[in-house]
């Protein structure tokens, strides 16, 4: 654990939330049956706008992680509401409550920097951040894709990865820089963990060269 995250627990360990990702399941949830059934512009007070936070509407910095995936499927709905559970949960199982509400925190921040960089947000890079995590914390745990094909999460990261870095390297200036800051907290969490192997496999890869 890096030094930073270890006094942190220390001392405000206490203040993690026990949970989390099933409140954020079920507030979603909660959301969609409304914007769907009783209150359709429930969204638009809801969501993350830089024009809403200008103008005072400071509580959109917290209710945006309840927007809800936007379909009108219910199965196509509980199943991201599935996956946004299992893996806050597992990541809370591996890390704590402190270190996982930490951790969603800092990318809630990154949201709201992204969206006053560029006007609007996705929740979208919040998703990434967890799944990324996830797949480093657990690469070889197998899922069946479209239930039938059996595959390592290691891999499913190196795709959505792949897809990031051709958005990234599509997108303009600004974009790029919301882009970064969407994944803050897995470059903060993982960043000097993942530099670190890389600099190790290179002495390595030389080692091997040099007796060749």
């Amino acid at each position: 654990m890096n030094n930073w995250l270890y006094k942190m627990e220390r001392r405000f360990g206490r203040y993690g939330i026990p949970d989390l990702a099933k409140y954020l399941a079920i507030g979603q949830l909660v959301v969609w049956v409304i914007v769907m059934f009783f209150y359709g512009d429930l969204l638009n007070w809801i969501s993350l706008s830089r024009s809403g936070l200008l103008h005072g509407q400071i509580w959109r910095i917290v209710t945006f992680v309840l927007v809800p995936p936007l379909t009108i499927n219910p199965l196509y709905l509980l199943l991201e509401l599935y996956f946004l559970y299992f893996v806050g949960s597992s990541l809370e199982n591996s890390w704590g409550s402190f270190r996982f509400t930490l951790y969603y925190l800092i990318g809630m921040a990154g949201a709201v920097l992204s969206c006053l960089l560029l006007g609007t947000y996705a929740s979208g890079a919040l998703l990434y951040s967890l799944f990324f995590a996830f797949a480093c914390l657990y690469p070889d745990v197998q899922v069946l894709l479209l239930f039938i094909l059996p595959i390592k999460v290691k891999w499913l990261g190196v795709a959505a990865l792949v897809l990031y870095l051709m958005d990234f390297l599509r997108a303009g200036l600004w974009y790029k820089g919301a882009m970064l800051l969407g994944l803050v907290n897995f470059f903060l969490f993982f960043g000097p963990t993942l530099w670190q192997n890389y600099q190790n496999r290179k002495r390595r890869e030389a080692w091997k060269n040099q007796w060749r």
